[in-house]
């Protein structure tokens, strides 16, 4: 009773509403890519990331603090050079634990800005060592904390930039999902 007979263009529009390409999250071109956000970047192995960035930035600090304090008259190179390695370990590790876009490019030009960093003082150490009476963080390439400080860039550029923000998605997967949306509010206004 009061059932409508069903037809094959109401089937197929049937087998379209419930089609895995019409359910939200993914995408009308039945690509197999999905508009739901992925795992964060800050979360995982992003979190391991992080925190080794957190650490070296606790102990870059607390180095840095007790060698200006104490004896910066001994290797005044090599101590501010620490201070400025702890700025950009606590920027990246800032950077890294927020998921915008704009912390996304903090944290890259943080993590470039280290790697020439641990480059240019370990090569710097090695060609004219008189200046450096005591060890920073990047002396020797990070020799005095097992080479990490020359690794951990290499790491993290790789992990930016595998969950890099991609801003021409967003608004494409928007509207895809705005098309769907109005299809099916036009099919049922048509019931």
């Amino acid at each position: 009773m009061g059932e409508r007979p069903v037809s094959s263009e109401n089937s197929q529009e049937n087998s379209r509403e419930h089609s895995p390409e019409s359910r939200p999250g993914h995408s009308p071109e039945g690509t197999g890519e999905t508009d739901a956000p992925a795992v964060p970047r800050n979360r995982g192995v992003g979190m391991l990331i992080i925190t080794a960035y957190g650490i070296f930035a606790v102990s870059s600090t607390a180095r840095a603090l007790y060698q200006l304090i104490v004896h910066f008259e001994d290797a005044p190179v090599a101590y501010v050079l620490s201070a400025a390695a702890a700025a950009v370990y606590i920027l990246a590790t800032l950077a890294l634990a927020r998921t915008s876009a704009a912390a996304w490019r903090t944290a890259l030009v943080a993590v470039l800005v280290e790697l020439v960093g641990v480059v240019g003082v370990g090569l710097w150490t090695v060609l004219e060592p008189r200046l450096f009476a005591d060890a920073t963080v990047w002396s020797h390439f990070g020799q005095g904390y097992g080479h990490v400080p020359l690794v951990l860039p290499l790491i993290g550029l790789f992990w930016l930039l595998r969950h890099r923000p991609d801003a021409r998605r967003a608004p494409a997967a928007r509207a895809a999902q705005e098309s769907v949306h109005e299809s099916v509010q036009e099919s049922e206004t048509r019931e």
